[in-house]
């Protein structure tokens, strides 16, 4: 008899599956995408309606082959693609591809056996209207960059690339190192008194109003003058304020606020938590209780819960902390979220993350953590405090001051959001004495403090994310991949966690804005955005909207090839000298990746390795060792004075010494993504492991 076979994206998903649904099915992976428009030609007729040319992926043959054999012997095909359009698009090519006649459609927001069975009772045909939607972006986005990136390699350098979306992603950036650089700080000053009443309590309050009106003091001198009158000055308690302030939790995650709150909490780049939660979302081997499914489906923009988890978080929250803690309060969903699936969260509140973290990685357990954490806390009732603000007065000056103090945690128990900037809300002041109105204080302190005026701040990866987020530029599934690919071009640079463009980014931004106004305009991408949503929906029909876009595109493209002038980016001098004539070394690119060429090229031809300085001394002779390429692009590591040392290693060294023998350890990854260190000595043969099990030695040392 004939199983019926279920076709997911990748082998992780296989296991899960194959857990709970037993040897009734037979479930393999497409590994993703299984053909794809064709690398080396543009592979769309534009005068034919923009027909796509699909082509198999050659890396995927085997997948193929093997898919196709299955299909065969299956009575029914079941497509189970990630539940979103991309996901669509995957089911209708492999429908396509391997030629199915009995295929159906199902979805399902997490991984667990309840989720799946449920979808294959109730399975469909697949939803065209968002593999349209797939269609028209990954067509734009060709056409877009195969047309532009030869343009770049023609007038500015070979090897660039422009994009529909990274283009306008790399102008946020180049804008706000714009600002910084124009911005010219201003002095001000503030006066700060710190007051005392008569039970003793001490607190501080700040100059507000002079006057009436809101003081403003430009320097010292007027700064000084205010402070010389407030010195003598009787201080009153002119008027109190008590109230209760409520606190609401930060709604369940979406993907940006995942990667944000990643970024800020955990230090994970936005790549590092969408990989981790695709491992959690796919499933993790909990010993006996098999593969499980840890969290819902991470790409999305809604924080809508299922009544059920809303119902089983309230009956977690009541029996951890009381009746008390269950929020009454349902908050609805975001503006213009597409409401596809569920917000992020965990497929069972009750698999707490003490009960998982032996069986997860270090990524694996801070992430999962994070997320319980900000979904039970979205379910728990408000924070209440007792605020008291005050109002001090003293000649013609008013001083305030606010506090607060905790009357119920509520979701405050279980998770705080992290905040960008350091602004204080009044709930997070320390109380205030205590103290009546026309009470008389005392001044133990009055300072004036200089201050200026701060340029706007450098993008970090989780502002960039909300900047792109609020303007519409991209969508929950791109942020990630366009803040990689704009690293990789080289474009911008992370310098101390922030972002900066590079000269050539800089370069590149500036032609792209001059000749391609529309593309490089952060509304009209967020116009082009909604219209692709609107394909999903079914309400734009997406060849028309192709040609819509098309047509302006290729006007500027023709303009630009005759108009933009070549200019070449200015090599980076380094403080290396050139073995040869002395003169200074620049990076340059080659073949195999960057190296130091002589700056008076081609009349020198001298080069050098680029080395990049590990920060470990070699054993051998003290020397620096550094990171170096093989000819075929591999690392390895070797001292920096070579040829007179010999030392190398393909482990990177760490400033770490065995315990046992007292040589130096080095990195090593072993299986199943455990890293730790080994001894460089094979003789020894000690090594550890530092994450996945307990801390291990190798059995020749035991």
């Amino acid at each position: 008899m004939s199983k019926a076979l279920i076709i997911v994206e990748s082998p992780a998903k296989t296991r899960t599956l194959q857990s709970f649904l037993g040897k009734e099915y037979n479930i393999l992976a497409s590994m993703g995408h299984v053909r794809d428009l064709p690398q080396k030609t543009l592979g769309i007729d534009i005068n034919n309606g923009f027909a796509p040319e699909y082509k198999p992926i050659p890396e995927r043959k085997d997948v193929i082959n093997n898919l196709k054999a299955a299909a065969k012997k299956a009575d029914v095909v079941y497509l189970a693609s990630d539940p979103d359009r991309e996901g669509e698009a995957i089911s209708w090519h492999l429908k396509e591809l391997l030629g199915l006649q009995n295929a159906r459609r199902i979805t399902f927001n997490e991984i667990t056996k309840k989720a799946v069975t449920e979808s294959l009772k109730h399975p469909s045909d697949i939803n065209m209207n968002l593999v349209d939607a797939q269609q028209a972006r990954r067509l734009l986005d060709r056409v877009v960059g195969y047309m532009l990136s030869p343009l770049l390699w023609k007038k500015i350098q070979k090897g660039l690339s422009g994009g529909r979306v990274q283009s306008v992603a790399v102008r946020l950036v180049c804008d706000r190192e714009d600002e910084i650089e124009a911005f010219v700080r201003e002095e001000y000053w503030t006066i700060s008194a710190v007051l005392k009443t008569e039970k003793g309590g001490i607190f501080e309050a700040q100059l507000a109003l002079k006057g009436g009106k809101k003081p403003s003091l430009k320097n010292e001198a007027e700064a000084a003058r205010v402070a010389d009158t407030l010195r003598g000055a009787s201080y009153t308690v002119k008027k109190l304020k008590r109230s209760d302030s409520k606190k609401r939790p930060a709604l369940p995650f979406v993907t940006s606020t995942l990667e944000q709150e990643a970024s800020r909490k955990l230090g994970f780049s936005t790549s590092r938590t969408m990989s981790v939660a695709q491992q959690l979302y796919e499933g993790i081997d909990l010993g006996s209780d098999g593969h499980v499914g840890l969290i819902t489906y991470m790409r999305t923009d809604s924080t809508r819960i299922s009544s059920d988890a809303q119902e089983e978080a309230g009956r977690y929250i009541q029996e951890k902390y009381g009746r008390d803690y269950v929020s009454s309060y349902r908050s609805r969903n975001r503006n213009n979220a597409q409401d596809a699936h569920e917000a992020i969260r965990p497929t069972s509140v009750y698999r707490d993350p003490s009960s998982v973290e032996v069986y997860l990685t270090p990524d694996q357990r801070k992430l999962y953590r994070l997320v319980w954490q900000r979904f039970l806390a979205s379910q728990m009732a408000a924070a209440v405090y007792d605020v008291l603000k005050a109002e001090i007065s003293a000649e013609d000056c008013i001083f305030r001051a606010e506090g607060s103090q905790m009357k119920f945690a509520g979701f405050t128990k279980v998770y705080v959001e992290e905040k960008e900037d350091a602004k204080k809300s009044a709930e997070e002041m320390p109380p205030l004495p205590e103290m009546k109105e026309e009470d008389a204080l005392s001044l133990e302190k009055l300072d004036p403090l200089q201050h200026f005026t701060e340029p706007p701040a450098r993008y970090t990866e989780a502002s960039l994310v909300k900047t792109m987020e609020a303007n519409g530029i991209g969508r929950p599934s791109t942020y990630h991949a366009i803040i990689k690919t704009i690293l990789d071009r080289e474009y911008v640079e992370l310098v101390e966690k922030k972002f900066r463009p590079t000269e050539l980014g800089r370069l590149v931004n500036k032609k792209l804005c001059r000749h391609f106004p529309d593309i490089m305009d952060v509304e009209y991408t967020a116009n082009v955005e909604n219209q692709l949503d609107k394909v999903g929906e079914g309400s734009v029909e997406w060849t028309s909207l192709l040609a819509s876009l098309y047509k302006p595109f290729r006007e500027e493209l023709d303009a630009a090839n005759l108009e933009m002038e070549v200019e070449r980016p200015a090599p980076k001098v380094t403080d290396r000298l050139c073995p040869l004539c002395g003169k200074p070394m620049v990076v340059r690119k080659g073949r195999y990746g960057e190296f130091l060429g002589c700056s008076d090229y081609p009349r020198c031809s001298g080069t050098v390795p680029m080395d990049n300085p590990v920060g470990v001394l070699c054993p051998k002779c003290g020397g620096n060792i550094v990171e170096k390429k093989s000819r075929k692009g591999r690392s390895f590591y070797g001292c920096d004075n070579y040829p007179k040392c010999d030392f190398v290693s393909w482990d990177k060294p760490a400033d770490k010494k065995c315990p046992v023998c007292g040589k130096m350890m080095c990195e090593r990854r072993f299986r199943n993504r455990v890293t730790g260190y080994v001894c460089i000595d094979p003789g020894c043969g000690y090594s550890e492991k530092t994450s996945g099990r307990a801390k291990t030695r190798n059995k020749d040392n035991e």
